[in-house]
């Protein structure tokens, strides 16, 4: 009898892309289908799950801690892995996705760690998941270079030793590409960024002291860090480097996370780095999980829920306690403000308050913290700097005097403000202009002066959802209405085409971002994920 034939790789289906070949091997590509098959249908469990349980949270209006992982959460002794070398010191990270000149850029500003970003900060057009690849594997093989094209400024690297060390993070286990079948079916975006980047960097990343650091977003639950875990264990026994040499770092940014930290380091203990706070995401989960609780799950205007907001302060420190009981990092969030070149006095009022938001975070025992620009590197180290001196972190920092009870991390009517008329006006301009720009391919877009992705368009949709199904009554006496809503995206509409002119305005994608926008803002059934329909629409 024969042996059966052996499956086929993953294929491809799309047009060929410069030097993809360096990246879509056929062992590589054999890699991603046997992630494929082997962890898929256990993904597809795990969203199923999330639904469950998004139902139990509209049937209860609350959350708590799980009473079936008590055990862990009581039991002091265990400890994630020791931190390796790399990533001991990671007092201020900067963020960007992986096109040429961010790759230069971001290994060149001073940060000790850059969050190589598949996800928020990246359209996943086909081509941004290939060349982002080979951006990373050029730097690595220190054969990478940029000359911008319109200015004519040539950017390089830096000595070895001046660079940050790269966290990547892959997109979240909702989203699949399209451009990558197995057996016929879409693989999972996360096992294509995570799978082409490992299988190609891990010995190489070794090889210059480092090792493959992974940023783990949007997990909802203990069983999906689980998930990633058994997949860290198979992607390290298949190329044949030792179990643990991957470290994660897990986004708190969804509030049932924040139920389970613990356990999502727990699960993760071997190969676990530390846990991040990710602001607008775990907002946008708030507004997801507990849209029909009522008037005291509404959300003010996203830029008046600061970290100092009696929620938001919950889960942040119960994050710095529960990471330094278990040996783990705390990382603070994104200061997005993005600098201006023309007026100095906009960069001096926000620069005061990047000083103040990462002042509070050293203090609070913060590990280290985001940027989202070169130039707040500089604050933002101050600021930790004065903090840990010549230590590399403060884990040794307790926080013992934190008690957060489960009730504190949903208390949104702690918070003092309402959603004002001017807030909605600047979710509609934000969502209309950074879909725009998604659907260009751009991720990470700078709009009024701050450093958007797709987190925050997220936030602005949802609260439009919350406020017209809430029957929000705004300062100036008007109603959240979806009339009031389309009146508002038609003058920015126009708004933006008297800005950039009738010629760029048609050569870009503003009705189709205006149309989407509208669609899961006011839609009766609210959109898991706003990428998921935009997918659909993005070209390449």
């Amino acid at each position: 009898m024969s042996a059966p034939a052996p499956s086929p790789p993953a294929v491809v289906d799309a047009e060929p892309l410069p030097r993809q070949e360096e990246v879509l091997t056929e062992a590589a590509l054999a890699f991603v289908a046997e992630l494929h098959r082997r962890f898929t249908p256990r993904r597809a469990g795990l969203l199923a799950r999330r639904a469950e349980r998004r139902a139990e949270i509209a049937r209860t209006s609350t959350l708590d801690f799980l009473p079936e992982t008590a055990a862990i959460r009581a039991d002091d002794s265990w400890r994630v892995a020791p931190s390796p070398a790399a990533l001991d010191d990671r007092r201020v990270e900067i963020t960007g996705p992986t096109d040429r000149k961010m790759t230069i850029n971001a290994l060149n500003s001073g940060a000790r760690v850059w969050l190589a970003d598949f996800e928020d900060a990246s359209a996943p057009t086909w081509a941004n998941v290939v060349q982002g690849q080979l951006n990373l594997i050029d730097a690595y093989t220190r054969a990478i270079d940029f000359t911008d094209p319109a200015s004519g400024k040539s950017y390089a690297l830096k000595a070895e030793n001046e660079l940050a060390t790269v966290v990547m993070r892959p997109r979240g286990w909702h989203l699949n590409e399209r451009h990558l079948l197995v057996d016929g079916e879409q693989v999972p975006g996360a096992f294509v960024d995570f799978g082409l980047y490992f299988f190609h960097n891990a010995q190489r990343l070794l090889d210059l002291g480092k090792g493959p650091y992974f940023y783990l977003p949007k997990t909802e639950s203990h069983l999906e860090a689980r998930l990633w875990n058994d997949v860290f264990v198979f992607a390290q026994d298949y190329v044949g480097i030792p179990r643990g040499t991957v470290r994660a770092t897990v986004l708190i940014e969804t509030i049932t996370a924040a139920y389970e930290m613990e356990e999502i380091l727990y699960e993760l203990r071997d190969h676990a780095s530390g846990l991040n706070a990710g602001r607008w995401d775990y907002l946008f989960s708030i507004v997801k999980n507990f849209r029909d609780g009522g008037p005291r799950f509404v959300l003010p205007d996203r830029n008046l829920v600061t970290m100092t907001a009696p929620f938001m302060r919950a889960y942040t420190e119960l994050l710095v306690r529960t990471c330094h009981r278990r040996g783990a990092h705390a990382i603070g969030g994104m200061a997005a403000f993005i600098p201006s070149r023309r007026d100095e006095e906009v960069n001096r009022v926000a620069f005061e308050k990047v000083k103040a938001d990462k002042d509070r975070e050293a203090n609070d025992g913060f590990d280290g913290s985001w940027v989202a620009h070169p130039d707040l590197v500089p604050i933002a180290l101050a600021s930790f700097d004065a903090v840990l001196g010549d230590r590399p972190n403060q884990k040794d920092r307790l926080r013992e005097d934190v008690d957060v009870k489960a009730a504190d991390l949903i208390a949104v009517d702690s918070l003092r403000a309402r959603p004002t008329y001017a807030g909605l006006v600047n979710a509609v301009q934000v969502g209309i202009r950074y879909i725009e720009a998604w659907l260009r391919g751009l991720g990470a877009v700078a709009i009024f002066n701050l450093m958007e992705d797709a987190a925050t368009a997220e936030i602005s949709r949802s609260q439009i959802w919350q406020w017209i199904n809430a029957g929000v009554e705004f300062e100036t006496g008007e109603r959240a209405t979806p009339g009031l809503v389309r009146t508002i995206a038609a003058e920015e509409l126009a708004n933006v085409r008297a800005e950039i002119g009738a010629d760029a305005f048609a050569a870009g994608h503003w009705q189709q971002a205006h149309d989407l926008l509208l669609e899961v803002a006011l839609d009766e059934d609210y959109a898991d994920f706003l990428t998921v329909p935009a997918y659909q629409r993005l070209r390449g």
